[in-house]
């Protein structure tokens, strides 16, 4: 089977701004690297459809969901925190990257794929239930995970974060749902300042120091991340794949290489072959320097199409 890839056009919309890193450009540099690898003969593309009311009320709050709408098409613009600027084609975008994952859910689980990644944007992994933070407005993989547990009834969903910031918001939306294993790696302390002092039996959060290489995040993924995994056997592995812990991203100090992701995707497949039925989806969250985003997001679809 192809690599079910998701996109859109309206998530290149979304713009906050000359300078900031959260910028459509990301996407550009993606689809270009995939295209100059010779990917695209391993690939089947999907528009990503827009989430639905019904789906993201499931993880976000219905005042908050308005107000974010609200903004559909509107002139101007407004901070929603001092760096996460909502614009009148934000909403849009935002509704393309949260109805990604759930139509990847829905390829994955309907046996169309077994693989999918959603080459989306804005990120998802710090919006919280009711609060858009970190470039973030809706929590794209939180809407995946429980489109999965809500419409197919699946009890063992497993969500895996190597960004290099903490997933704060997917971890306040499944902080009570034991269905949920959510295992993260970050670098800490550093924005959001969260997750260290977090978790439970299925929050496990590993905060990891600056300077944290591509060797010592491969100890951790081994020391916590695969017990964890095993012992709860998932159904269904979501990935947070964000790429701003590479040593060329300047938004972090981890040291990680494009290898360092190459690597962790395969470990992950593993987990998926022998629980899952092989089923994975990955969306995009962070990663600002575009070549070596544009290259780890390579590495790792690769590996996801088992070419490496």
């Amino acid at each position: 089977m192809p690599l079910a890839y998701l996109h859109h056009s309206d998530c290149l919309l979304h713009d906050m701004g000359l300078g900031h890193p959260e910028a459509p450009t990301r996407l550009h540099a993606i689809e270009d690297q995939l295209i100059s690898s010779k990917l695209v003969d391993f690939i089947r593309y999907y528009e990503a459809p827009l989430a639905t009311r019904q789906q993201l009320v499931r993880v976000h709050h219905p005042k908050y969901i308005d107000k974010i709408l609200s903004f559909q098409d509107q002139p101007g613009s407004t901070y929603l925190d001092p760096d996460t600027l909502l614009t009148g084609n934000t909403p849009q975008a935002a509704l393309r990257a949260a109805g990604a994952a759930v139509f990847a859910t829905d390829l994955v689980l309907t046996h169309q794929h077994r693989i999918a990644f959603c080459n989306v944007r804005p990120p998802g992994h710090h919006a919280l239930s009711d609060r858009a933070m970190g470039f973030c407005f809706f929590n794209n993989v939180a809407v995946g995970a429980s489109h999965a547990l809500t419409h197919y009834g699946l009890n063992r969903v497993a969500i895996l974060d190597f960004d290099v910031h903490h997933g704060n918001g997917t971890e306040e939306i499944f902080q009570h749902d034991s269905r949920v294993l959510l295992c993260s790696t970050f670098q800490h302390p550093f924005y959001p300042y969260s997750g260290a002092e977090g978790g439970n039996n299925h929050i496990l959060n590993v905060p990891l120091p600056a300077g944290t290489s591509g060797d010592q995040f491969r100890q951790a993924v081994l020391t916590h991340w695969l017990p964890a995994l095993h012992k709860f056997a998932p159904e269904l592995i979501f990935i947070s794949a964000g790429f701003d812990a590479h040593i060329e991203d300047d938004m972090s100090q981890f040291r990680l290489h494009t290898a360092d992701y190459a690597w962790v995707t395969q470990e992950i497949l593993l987990v998926a072959d022998k629980y899952a039925q092989g089923r994975v989806i990955s969306t995009l969250e962070g990663g600002y320097a575009l070549s070596a985003l544009a290259r780890s997001v390579t590495a790792h679809v690769k590996v996801l199409m088992r070419l490496m």
